[in-house]
């Protein structure tokens, strides 16, 4: 699997990050153990995740054997354990695919009857030591005593750990967006372009269970981010619908939910795992959308109290909009998705085509046969053209000025209306009957039935003995919504982290990309002309020039170095001010500096970075990659997982935003210059 490149992606600017001290996170993830209905599903899951690795790696053990073996009798017996492994295994994922397609543990526990939503199970994930490989590359390219770090590789394994089983609830959203935004750090510290840690990242899929396995961090990212959108999945899911309230909450969750499944689909290509794939996330996108729709048909419902005949086309036009299942089935009919889905996910979309289509019809129908009033002229007038407005093409028989004032005519095209609705009504519930999970739905079976009833008393009111017309076909509703769906991408700039290795020094100089010499210690004394260099910059501080032939060239200090310490005092992170008066306060024995040189991979990048800091009269104050930045762009076009190297260079890239960060390899720069 390639993906596109994320090892070194640039801070968007929908991310905050804050200048405070680093503290540990204080949220934790729910116990898996937990007598909980959904933890004892996330148990089950975990356990059988488990078991089908085994058995895959048994599969795979045996194929080799039969490859390599040429004595037949080891052949057959070879064959014989691979029928029984591969029949454990379809077994086992056939348990898996029904755990995952569970949706009745997700939904609300109010009473109110309402079709249950579609909620996606979580990625699992196995753990991962860090430990060693972190050690060992503080050591190797921070020369660091590496000990001095356990700290924050305990606490980042910590989050981590803690971010594999989230709470249901804001809480653990805040988790999961504080261990991505963790994520970006740990890639610019620990990633460098052409390595990896051989650090293997696992994660199972969402629906199947089959296990991935990558070194990238892309993948890492990818996976917690599709966890961000499963677990809103799953609030929405939970939301009461009874009241309006609760339905804005489940559509701001759905909404939610399909920003963050499109962000990946447009930054994550060739994904190991078929729940990350293009298709199937496009099949996510139009789910969560339907449903956002369906939501809001409940909510008109909810609002329109009164039988005013407009608001009742109104109510109908509503239901014939809830046509994302039909979209939603023909995503689900695409060869790499067509085996990949659920048998139950297919069954309740279909489910949900034919109870929107009835309910539109029905609507339709109650508007048209319980018109009774007898009509002012502007009344009239609005009638009319809301009927002429409801259907897509307009209805046999006579026109609809004469049917909206003759009785008859009303009953009959209202006839026809629920003669459609009952058809469609009884489609849902022979679907319904089909899926065996579904059928284990209470909720959804009294839904059906009920509308079903309710459609079919009504026929039977407006049916009568003497009546010996055909029943005309009435046409399809016209869709039309009150509110369009929004797909709201994810907001990273709701959890403010701090780097959790801060401790290492600036990104902007200590990074993977960033490559320097070791640390050299110049002893400075001031001489009759003073040290002999100028200062720029803030953490750390530049020395942007030496006076030739003065008291910092004969030390050895060299134009380009930084300070990293004073007097064996560390300061990397130290403000200009800060270096100028631990440099002014120096006693007759001088100063004791530690400097290091940054090197480059780039060094016209390099050349470019020098000039620019050299003429620059006034650079910023603050450390670009730890600045905090406003939410004001907190919707910012630019990803957290841009793996486009592509999209970097056509949208300024890097270079254009935190040029500080790796273009400039002198750091940032602070209050003007400073001569010594």
């Amino acid at each position: 699997m390639t993906s596109k490149d994320l090892s070194h992606s640039r801070l968007p600017t929908e991310i905050c990050w804050g200048l405070v001290s680093w503290q540990p996170s204080p949220q934790r993830g729910c116990d898996p153990c937990s007598q909980t209905q959904r933890s004892k599903l996330q148990h089950r899951r975990a356990r059988i995740n488990q078991q089908i690795n085994k058995e895959m790696r048994m599969r795979a053990g045996a194929e080799n054997l039969f490859r390599a073996t040429t004595n037949n009798k080891v052949k057959e017996t070879v064959a014989l354990e691979l029928s029984f492994v591969n029949s454990n295994l379809q077994l086992l994922k056939e348990e898996l695919e029904e755990l995952n397609s569970s949706m009745e543990v997700y939904q609300t526990e109010s009473e109110a009857i309402n079709v249950p939503m579609i909620p996606l199970g979580l990625k699992e994930t196995k753990e991962v030591d860090l430990t060693v490989p972190l050690k060992e590359y503080i050591c190797e390219h921070y020369r660091e005593d590496s000990s001095l770090f356990e700290k924050e590789i305990k606490e980042f394994m910590e989050l981590r750990q803690a971010m594999r089983t989230p709470s249901r609830n804001e809480a653990g959203l805040e988790l999961l967006v504080e261990y991505y935004n963790q994520l970006y750090y740990l890639d610019q510290r620990f990633f460098p372009p052409h390595r990896t840690l051989g650090v293997h990242f696992h994660w199972y899929d969402s629906l199947t269970g089959v296990p991935s396995c990558q070194r990238a961090l892309a993948f890492e990212k990818g996976s917690v981010l599709f966890n961000v959108g499963a677990l809103y999945t799953q609030i929405g899911a939970r939301q009461d619908r009874s009241a309006a309230a609760g339905i804005d909450r489940a559509i701001d969750a759905f909404q939610r939910a399909a920003g963050a499944f499109n962000f990946l689909k447009e930054n994550f290509s060739n994904a190991p795992s078929l729940d990350m794939s293009g298709p199937s996330l496009c099949m996510l996108v139009r789910l969560m959308i339907a449903q956002v729709q369906e939501c809001v048909f409940e909510r008109v419902t909810l609002t329109t109290q009164d039988t005013h005949f407009t608001s009742q086309l109104q109510v109908a036009q509503e239901a014939a909009r809830v046509r994302g299942p039909v979209l939603v089935l023909q995503t689900m009919s695409q060869p790499l998705v067509k085996d990949y889905v659920p048998f139950s996910w297919a069954s309740m979309v279909q489910v949900k085509a034919e109870h929107f289509r009835a309910l539109s019809h029905y609507y339709a129908a109650v508007a048209l046969c319980d018109l009774t009033r007898k009509f002012h002229r502007a009344c009239d007038e609005e009638g009319e053209k809301a009927l002429f407005q409801l259907h897509v093409s307009i209805p046999a028989g006579p026109p609809l000025s004469q049917v909206l004032r003759d009785p008859e005519e009303r009953r009959k095209l209202g006839k026809a209306h629920l003669r459609r609705a009952l058809i469609r009504h009884e489609e849902a519930m022979r679907v319904h009957g089909l899926c065996k999970i579904l059928r284990k739905m209470d909720i959804l079976q009294e839904v059906l039935s009920f509308v079903h009833k309710r459609s079919l008393d009504k026929y039977s009111e407006m049916d009568r003995e003497d009546d010996f017309d055909e029943t005309a076909e009435a046409p399809e509703i016209h869709s039309q919504t009150q509110q369009k769906p929004d797909i709201i991408p994810p907001n990273f700039s709701t959890v403010q982290v701090t780097d959790i290795f801060r401790r290492l020094g600036p990104l902007s100089v200590f990074c993977a990309r960033a490559r320097w010499g070791p640390v050299r210690l110049v002893c400075l004394q001031r001489g009759e002309g003073g040290l002999g260099l100028t200062l720029r910059g803030d953490s750390p501080v530049l020395v942007a020039g030496v006076v030739p032939g003065g008291c910092a060239e004969e030390a050895g200090l060299r134009e380009g170095d930084y300070i990293v310490a004073v007097d064996g005092e560390n300061r990397k992170w130290a403000k200009h001010g800060e270096v100028v008066h631990s440099l002014k306060s120096c006693s007759d024995r001088g100063v004791e500096l530690s400097v290091i040189t940054l090197h480059t991979h780039d060094t016209q990048v390099c050349f470019i970075a020098l000039r620019s800091v050299m003429l620059s009269p006034r650079g910023d104050k603050e450390n670009t990659c730890q600045r905090p930045m406003g939410g004001a762009k907190a919707q910012s076009s630019v990803s957290l997982l841009n793996w486009n190297r592509k999209k970097n260079r056509e949208g300024g890239g890097v270079t254009k935003r935190l040029g500080s960060t790796f273009s400039l390899p002198f750091g940032n720069l602070g209050d003007g210059e400073s001569m010594y």
